[in-house]
């Protein structure tokens, strides 16, 4: 008799146990598709490396499901639970738990907007990218000019060094795509040497409309063993990588030797001075035709080109002229 007491007491409890999980299970496929309790849309994000339990126990505190016990259970009977990303995600309002996992298994993480603009330096770009908190982990600063300039959209927790290697990837790719391309009898070699006059040329103007100018004057420069005489390399012969001098250039730094002042050295500097974009890149693989050897700022944010040294000489007295009655 009590062999029989004690199966019957197994089986009760089987039977209540079961239907227990039916009631739960009932009570939770309510929960499964129903609108979630937020009115409005919400961001969460999750790191890697995080626990099943403890994204449902997130997303129950933060009031996105009602609750976190059957969100585990849906998403380990449904086999998704090995397939939620880390990473930043945008909930609709009143988002279902069905759908709340949905979005963490398939749905986009939220890209962020980085602009990087033409003409910083590599330590520019490494100290701009240093700021920011949607990044991670730190980075060396990398070879000058390497780096293309860019609108990039990255997920929160990119590594730093991964979107280095990135914009290296795509300056190389830039390069690649634009090399072939390039004008015949160009006195530009090599790739590098694109990149390093290209970086000039960055530096000289800001107008896309001026590039192929600044470019050509370059090129004819080259062609005739004429000195670059470029400000903006002397710049960068004193400071390097930090970019600006933040004063004007004096006559003995343009007397000075470095291994940038073009003043001072025949050709081109030994490497880039800045990241150029696409269009410098493109100006100095395909200049503009012209005779021009001379440009001097016009004092609007332009230049004014000359065949010859005269009419440069007059050029720069106009700009002197500008400069003084302060225009």
């Amino acid at each position: 008799m009590a062999r029989k007491s004690h199966v019957f007491q197994i089986k009760k409890w089987l039977t209540l146990g079961i239907f227990a999980s039916l009631v739960l299970a009932f009570i939770g496929l309510g929960f499964v598709f129903v609108p979630g309790p937020h009115g409005q849309e919400r961001r969460i994000s999750f790191p890697k490396g995080v626990s099943l339990t403890f994204i449902a126990d997130d997303l129950a505190r933060q009031n996105l499901i009602h609750s976190g016990f059957v969100f585990r259970l849906l998403a380990r009977s449904s086999g998704q639970a090995s397939q939620m990303r880390a990473g930043e995600y945008d909930v609709p309002a009143g988002a279902s738990m069905a759908d709340v996992l949905e979005i963490l298994t398939t749905g986009d993480s939220v890209l962020h907007v980085v602009v990087v603009p033409e003409g910083l330096t590599s330590q520019q770009v490494v100290n701009l990218i240093a700021q920011l908190a949607v990044l991670n982990g730190d980075v060396d600063v990398p070879a000058e000019g390497s780096l293309f300039p860019e609108t990039y959209h990255l997920p929160r927790g990119t590594l730093r060094a991964d979107f280095i290697a990135q914009m290296q990837k795509a300056q190389s790719d830039v390069l690649a795509a634009l090399w072939p391309k390039r004008d015949a009898n160009l006195p530009i070699k090599t790739p590098q040497e694109a990149l390093i006059l290209a970086s000039i040329v960055e530096k000289e103007t800001a107008l896309d409309s001026e590039r192929p100018l600044i470019a050509a004057v370059f090129i004819n420069r080259l062609r005739k063993n004429m000195r670059l005489q470029s400000d903006p390399t002397i710049i960068y012969g004193l400071v390097g990588g930090v970019g600006t001098l933040g004063r004007p250039i004096r006559r003995s730094e343009i007397r000075r030797q470095t291994a940038y002042n073009t003043y001072r050295i025949d050709g081109l500097p030994p490497t880039p001075i800045a990241n150029p974009g696409r269009a410098a890149i493109a100006a100095v693989l395909n200049p503009a035709t012209t005779k021009a050897l001379y440009f001097v700022a016009d004092g609007s944010g332009g230049h004014v080109f000359a065949d010859n040294l005269k009419s440069h000489e007059r050029n720069v007295k106009k700009w002197r002229q500008i400069r003084g009655t302060g225009r």
